[in-house]
């Protein structure tokens, strides 16, 4: 699936945890839970390709060997206790040597271990709400950025008009729920996805270790705005963090919405064209 988006400008920035045209891989990794991800899947990989390798070897070898014209009278053996031994036993020492750090990387990401603080996230036909009961309990909705308003740095169909604010470095607690129908949280850079089902409440967490801008989306069908629901994860220096939710908190008693942290506004003050601007991406990560 290919989007238009205004490329150049967020490029420039270093921005990381986005699509990037012709991507192949998984995206750069934002922290430590997409960095266990990227592991286990090139420990996977390596362990496919062997296998390919080896049934493509085999085949050959047997196309070849066994020819009508180099084997004219086929053998008629039917059993061999070695080889149904070893093709049974070798399977399994293969799943075994998957399965030992799948379920380590399962429980890892499953939740924090003494969490520095925590964020509601709640999905919604057709956008997030947000809360933060560590700072205040002050909550905002967030929406895309419409295209005519696109600004420097911004992102077509993935930066919103409220971003999801972290710190830097801390380990953060996240609790899912859905409103209406079952969404997903899905940031693919920090190695987040965990859905929000109505009527109950689920548990993950996540942390940036370096600052940037780390988009994803909702990526389970949830209605015909299902594409309305893009995220953007904002992870600034802690002083900053601070500023901004003592801002957003005195915003909040106003009725307002929290405003974006310094190093947002900074980025987006020029606006651009975004069709002048504008790059096809595979964003296949993000819907799939």
């Amino acid at each position: 699936m290919v989007l238009a988006m205004a490329a150049a400008p967020a490029w420039a920035q270093g921005v990381v945890g986005a699509p990037t045209p012709w991507g192949m891989g998984l995206q750069e990794s934002g922290g430590p839970i997409k960095d266990a991800i990227s592991s286990f899947n090139s420990l996977v990989f390596v362990i496919i390709v062997v296998i390919t390798i080896f049934v493509l070897v085999l085949l050959a070898y047997c196309v070849w060997r066994f020819r009508a014209e180099a084997n004219p009278t086929p053998s008629t053996t039917s059993h061999n206790t070695l080889l149904e031994v070893a093709w049974t036993v070798v399977p399994v020492l293969i799943l075994v040597v998957i399965a030992i750090p799948s379920f380590r990387l399962i429980y890892y990401q499953d939740r924090a271990i003494d969490p520095e603080m925590t964020i509601n996230v709640q999905g919604r036909q057709w956008y997030w709400h947000y809360a933060y009961p560590d700072h205040g309990n002050f909550t905002f909705d967030s929406y895309p950025v419409a295209d005519g308003d696109i600004g420097r740095g911004q992102i077509r169909a993935l930066s919103v008009d409220n971003p999801l604010v972290i710190p830097v470095g801390a380990d953060i607690r996240i609790l899912t729920t859905g409103q209406d129908v079952i969404h997903s949280f899905f940031v693919p850079s920090l190695g987040v996805q965990k859905y929000t089902i109505p009527g109950r409440t689920l548990e993950t967490w996540m942390r940036a270790d370096r600052p940037g801008v780390f988009y994803g989306q909702c990526n389970q069908i949830c209605g015909v705005n299902h594409w309305f629901m893009p995220i953007e994860v904002r992870a600034v220096p802690r002083e900053e963090f601070e500023a901004w939710t003592a801002q957003a908190r005195t915003r909040f008693a106003q009725g307002l919405p929290p405003g974006p942290p310094p190093s947002a506004v900074a980025a987006t003050s020029a606006p651009v064209n975004a069709s002048a601007t504008s790059a096809p991406v595979n964003v296949a990560e993000l819907r799939r």
